[in-house]
């Protein structure tokens, strides 16, 4: 049986597969009663179809194999090429239908009738400790109802970024069989975001894990724009062993009623320490739960909303 539409409540970590890594993940931590914000994913099947029923498979296969991969304008040529034919081949009308009815459950579910959500692409090529696609595909934040579609169809196509392409021959992929998943989920507007290691992956003691934050959503952390606090924890009695407090000039937030943008960080809270230690130890030990499942050191990213924390990924540490 197909699956084009999946919601994270029947996804587990076994479906990486259908979910991708991203998708498997949100899933299992729903089950597991992790604070996970609300959604569903648009099935590795849904992007086979698509490329199936218009014939785009056969035509990007050509172009990979064209590349020459010690020149960077070859690979760029391809992503372009691969890019422009998946956006401007028409999605099938069913699957359309099945996407935007899914976003009208998910809405009602969140009592918001334009409610905003987070679109990420998940990739079928499972995480691990030597591998991990985080920051190789596209995500696309404060996506509506009326952008969703074209936002899905980037996110499937952002398996063919430069990028990405580099990344699969680096990593031996070229002849695997990679596909992609596309999460949407009910987006969290942050007041603090970040990262936690479970296991100091620096020190590699562990005994200690890691919080990094900043002020805004997480991508400006993730895409290194700035310095976040560090905050050190002894995982075996919460004790707060090191905090050190970085000044944060500038922010990404909530932009009118969609997309993203940069703004300074108002000057009373640019020296301001992220969490206080309360909040730390909470944090400390919603991730120590998520590591005790996994049974495995996680690289967890998470946001703080209205004085609540959401995890909106988890994987496994790739430099231990």
């Amino acid at each position: 049986m197909k699956e084009f539409i999946l919601p994270f409540s029947k996804i587990s970590k076994k479906d990486v597969k259908l979910a991708g890594g991203k998708g498997a993940s949100l899933g299992e931590m729903t089950s597991a009663k992790i604070n996970v914000p609300p959604g569903f994913v648009v099935t590795a099947q849904s992007f086979e179809r698509f490329l199936k029923e218009t014939d785009l498979g056969v035509e990007i296969e050509a172009a990979l194999d064209k590349i020459n991969y010690k020149d960077v304008n070859s690979v760029d040529q391809a992503s372009l090429k691969i890019r422009d034919l998946i956006h401007d081949a028409r999605m099938p009308i069913d699957l359309q239908k099945e996407i935007l009815s899914a976003y009208d459950v998910l809405a009602k579910t969140a009592a918001s009738k334009y409610l905003l959500v987070a679109v990420r692409s998940s990739a079928t090529a499972e995480d691990s400790s030597q591998a991990s696609w985080a920051g190789e595909l596209e995500s696309y934040l404060n996506v509506t109802r009326q952008n969703l579609l074209g936002m899905v169809k980037k996110c499937w196509s952002s398996l063919f970024t430069e990028r990405a392409i580099f990344y699969r021959n680096e990593k031996g992929l070229r002849r695997s069989h990679v596909s992609v998943a596309v999460v949407v989920q009910k987006m969290v507007q942050s007041e603090v975001a970040g990262v936690c290691f479970t296991v100091h992956p620096v020190t590699r003691d562990k005994n200690q894990m890691i919080i990094e934050a900043c002020f805004g959503l997480g991508e400006s952390l993730v895409g290194g724009e700035v310095t976040p606090d560090a905050y050190v924890l002894d995982k075996r009695h919460w004790e707060i062993l090191d905090i050190n407090v970085s000044e944060q000039e500038m922010m990404r937030t909530r932009k009118g009623p969609a997309g993203v943008f940069r703004k300074p960080v108002p000057g009373k809270l640019r020296n301001r320490q992220k969490l206080d230690g309360r909040q730390i130890v909470d944090l400390a030990k919603i991730c120590a739960a998520i590591e005790k499942h996994y049974k495995f050191p996680c690289d967890i990213e998470w946001a703080l909303e209205k004085r609540k924390f959401y995890i909106v990924q988890s994987r496994p540490i790739t430099t231990l």
